[in-house]
């Protein structure tokens, strides 16, 4: 043979086996990568192709889906009260993608799960029916918390303190999914997304803020647990005023008046002392504190409802001034109102937290279980004691303190106002937070709520967690009590 034939025909052989293999490697290992690749527009037509499942509030769908006019999508996600569900669903996008349970959920609502699918229909890749994911979202309560905040800028989570169930999540601004489900949405899209308030921000599990004096809670426990006193009327070493230690700083009371030189934990917590809970901070140290922080769950990056929250700090490398200041939900404390209703459903839960979340099942398309919420467990995060003095003192924040806006005829009610700074030396208005729990004496039914109010637009002279946050707490404790 010529010998440049050969070489040829060599070179040829080489660059067939290198096809080979190619698509071999294509084939077996990049197949499912390029199946779900977010630029294969097969994959959103597939999942446009039928109906898609519902996200389901009390029996009712809150979603829907309608027949497109033209192109190669068959249809378009719709939904019922888009701006007071918007927290809770997120949205299905063609052009955008989808985000929240719409995006956690999306293989089920397009029925591409193979947990929908029987074995043969596994392997043979048939299609399935969509299936529908059941919220344990109350209605009333998700209603009474959305009209309560109304123009306001916050958000707001109610949890049921025995199941971890969450009844009610808010954010306000908020905004309507369906006018961003198509493909020609961009100018609403931009609006939203440029838009000062940003009201597709989830701001009840993605807006950590400094919890101000409702993390005067948490201090509390680790007082308690520690022993560093053994009850809420036990009188504190505080002495009033308080200087941050190895600083000229005065650490001030809200109400220069009140009793809080050497204050019970119960009269520090009614009257907000911040001398109390400072000095009991740097007593503690912040590896007490912290370590109690995040049995509440700070400091935790997982926390998933299933919807991811943003993870609620508590800070490290502190110094003792820095440690008092957190003491107070100050210095680098931050949470979100997920968070602090999660603190006061577990001292409601007499010290146990039910893992918080939202979806109580996932259903196919004949209505068959497929993921249920009894996987879900809890855990002790303090005792009994410690829970049971807590929501006493609590209790005396309401009949006789600062709560006194959250009082529901008929319940016994437990709260802690808070007012963060905002902005350097507090140049900006402040934040208005409130926790709390409520107990039907008769029936009960118990609900935990944690409010924050970020701009109300009042002036900052009446900018407080009780006239703010509280009474927005109060309407949505009480939908849950109904």
């Amino acid at each position: 043979m010529n010998k440049t034939i050969r070489h040829a025909a060599v070179f040829s052989l080489l660059l067939v086996l290198a096809l080979l293999v190619q698509a071999t490697w294509v084939q077996a290992y990049r197949a499912e990568a390029l199946t779900d690749g977010s630029h294969n527009r097969r994959n959103t037509i597939a999942k446009y192709a039928q109906p898609l499942g519902d996200i389901v509030v009390a029996g009712a769908p809150v979603t829907g889906s309608s027949r497109t006019r033209s192109g190669d999508l068959a249809y378009q996600r719709t939904y019922t009260d888009g701006e007071l569900y918007a927290p809770v669903t997120g949205y299905s996008s063609q052009a955008y993608g989808a985000t929240q349970l719409e995006g956690i959920y999306g293989d089920v609502l397009d029925g591409s799960a193979n947990r929908l699918k029987n074995p043969l229909d596994a392997l043979t890749g048939k299609p399935e029916r969509p299936g529908d994911v059941l919220t344990t979202i109350d209605p009333a309560v998700q209603k009474a918390g959305f009209e309560a905040l109304g123009d306001n800028k916050g958000a707001a989570v109610a949890i049921d303190p025995k199941t971890g169930r969450i009844l009610g999540m808010v954010s306000t601004p908020s905004y309507d999914p369906s006018t961003i489900s198509g493909t020609h949405d961009g100018d609403a899209w931009k609006r939203l997304t440029e838009s000062e308030d940003q009201p597709m921000l989830n701001r009840a599990l993605r807006q950590p803020l400094p919890p101000g004096s409702t993390f005067k809670l948490v201090v509390a426990a680790a007082a308690l647990e520690d022993g560093l006193y053994s009850s809420v009327d036990e009188r504190t070493d505080s002495p009033s005023p308080y200087t941050l230690p190895n600083t000229r700083t005065v650490l001030p009371n809200e109400n220069p008046s009140a009793p809080c030189e050497n204050a019970s934990i119960r009269t520090a917590l009614r009257y907000s002392c911040n001398n109390v809970f400072g000095k009991m901070a740097a007593d503690l140290g912040q590896e007490k504190v912290r370590a109690t922080a995040e049995k509440f769950g700070f400091n935790d990056a997982e926390q998933d409802v299933p919807v991811r929250a943003t993870k609620s700090v508590y800070p490290s490398g502190m110094d003792a001034a820095q440690t008092a200041l957190t003491g107070i939900g100050q210095f680098d404390v931050t949470a979100t109102p997920l968070q602090m209703a999660m603190v006061s459903a577990a001292l409601a839960n007499d010290g146990v937290m039910a893992a918080p979340h939202m979806v109580s099942k996932v259903v196919d398309a004949d209505g068959s279980t497929v993921e249920s919420d009894e996987e879900t467990g809890s855990e002790r995060i303090v005792s009994s004691s410690t829970a049971r003095q807590l929501r006493s003192a609590m209790v005396t924040v309401v009949e006789d303190g600062t709560g006194a806006n959250a009082r529901i005829d008929g319940a016994e009610v437990g709260g802690k106002t808070g007012t963060a700074q905002h902005g350097e030396n507090n140049s900006k208005t402040p934040y208005a937070w409130f926790t709390s729990y409520a107990k039907d004496t008769a029936g009960g039914d118990e609900v935990a709520v944690a409010v924050i109010i970020e701009d109300s637009g009042a002036e900052r002279s009446e900018v407080s967690g009780n006239g703010l946050a509280a009474p927005v707490a109060q309407k949505m404790m009480r939908a849950a009590l109904r």
